[in-house]
């Protein structure tokens, strides 16, 4: 061997091995978790809202005037604040050249809950510096392991939730792979027992608490094996704890398919899946509901919460003058899963009806992306309207029941 070749090798040694004490480090401060924040004893509950990149201000804004419309009252009593988060966009960014600055970690790390627009994740080549996806960053700074995603389309009978672990797998050392020479690229994948635990055991728990009687976990154990394999013994473990949840096991790529399937799909109830795959089918699952652009995710761990949109920071639209038209109800959605955590199940619901009605039903009003159809602004009024409809429960089961 080339005494080039046999340099680099030790290098990518020095290099992995840091990458192991590093992760070897994490595992043990994973085994000494805390508990869940309770927010019914906390006063008042601060929300951080993040306009982020592109887009984000201009649908963080719409959403945030729907949320101090429903928790006007709860503002005013001060059991409710709202926090400003500036700084995490791009350009802040790339001048510190952190994925997160200090400071803005340090004001993130102030609120319980965070409502977050789209932020910018630098490409090879776009001209930003390696930094980075501050969704990543965010998700590790404050250890929000679980990626929680529902899809509903009731007129299918699609009634989904997605618990994608949020902390591993391939993006949790994603910004740290090594090229070895210059003919080998090497990344890394990191799956954990507490990680892997931790995740299912949300997913069982949420199975059992909403009366679900399935749990599906996915992995490519039969190829991945080591990494995978560890996934879905986790899950073998964590099912004999719950005997009245069916669970079964899928390979990612025939459940892609079979998400398709409409003699089949609306069999599924919650799925549990690593990070990558659950990034990939949650986007999957979004389109057929409507759009990445109408689906809101939620980001939870056991101090921290946030709450994001999942589409892009769209900057095509900004640079054509187009932002003030795009779209709010992901952001709003994810709006409506905050308000479910942080204690106000009817509220959330009442907004999640609302998005419902005038999004994919009634649609008096329609956003289309340009100067033909309604600003963020009058769709984040629309949704005010009806949400303060008494009528609104009614509206909404006439709805489902003409489908």
């Amino acid at each position: 061997m080339e005494l080039s070749n046999i340099n680099a090798i030790e290098s990518a040694k020095e290099h992995f091995g840091k990458l192991l004490e590093q992760q070897i480090r994490r595992v043990d401060l994973l085994l000494k978790e805390q508990e869940w924040t309770d927010y019914s004893g906390l006063s008042p509950i601060v929300i951080g809202m993040i306009g982020g990149d592109g887009i984000g201000p201009t649908i963080s804004l719409a959403t945030q005037k729907v949320l101090q419309h429903m928790l006007s009252d709860e503002e005013s009593q001060g059991k409710i604040k709202f926090k400003t988060v500036e700084g995490l966009t791009i350009e802040n960014r790339a001048k510190h050249n952190k994925s997160i600055p200090d400071d803005v970690l340090a004001v993130i790390k102030e609120c319980h809950v965070t409502l977050k627009g789209p932020t910018h994740t630098p490409e090879k080549g776009d001209g930003w510096p390696n930094i980075e996806s501050a969704n990543v960053s965010m998700r590790k700074e404050l250890d929000l392991f679980a990626n929680v995603r529902p899809v509903r389309i009731p007129r299918e009978d699609i009634d989904w939730t997605f618990f994608r672990e949020n902390t591993e797998d391939l993006y949790a050392v994603g910004s740290q792979g090594v090229n070895v020479t210059p003919d080998l690229a090497i990344d890394f994948r990191v799956i954990t027992s507490p990680g892997s635990e931790r995740i299912i055991e949300a997913a069982f728990a949420h199975a059992k608490r909403t009366g679900k009687t399935r749990v599906t976990v996915v992995t490519k154990a039969n190829v991945v094996k080591t990494t995978d394999g560890k996934f879905l013994d986790t899950a073998k473990k964590i099912g004999k704890r719950y005997p009245d949840i069916e669970w079964d096991g899928w390979y990612i790529d025939i459940m892609t398919a079979k998400l398709l399937d409409k003699a089949r799909r609306d069999q599924f109830q919650v799925l549990v899946l690593p990070n990558l795959y659950g990034d990939i089918l949650t986007d999957e699952a979004a389109e057929i509901q409507g759009g990445v652009g109408t689906a809101g995710s939620a980001n939870i761990g056991k101090k921290y919460a946030m709450f994001e949109a999942i589409h892009g920071s769209a900057p095509r639209m900004v640079d054509e003058g187009r932002d003030i038209f795009a779209d709010p109800s992901s952001l709003l959605r994810a709006a409506a899963m905050m308000l479910e955590h942080i204690g106000f199940e009817e509220k959330g619901s009442r907004l999640h009806k609302a998005i419902d009605i005038c999004g994919m039903y009634e649609r008096t009003i329609s956003i289309t992306g340009r100067s033909n159809g309604a600003t963020s602004e009058d769709f984040g009024s629309y949704v005010m309207s009806t949400v303060e409809d008494s009528s609104l429960d009614s509206r909404w089961e006439n709805y489902i029941d003409s489908q």
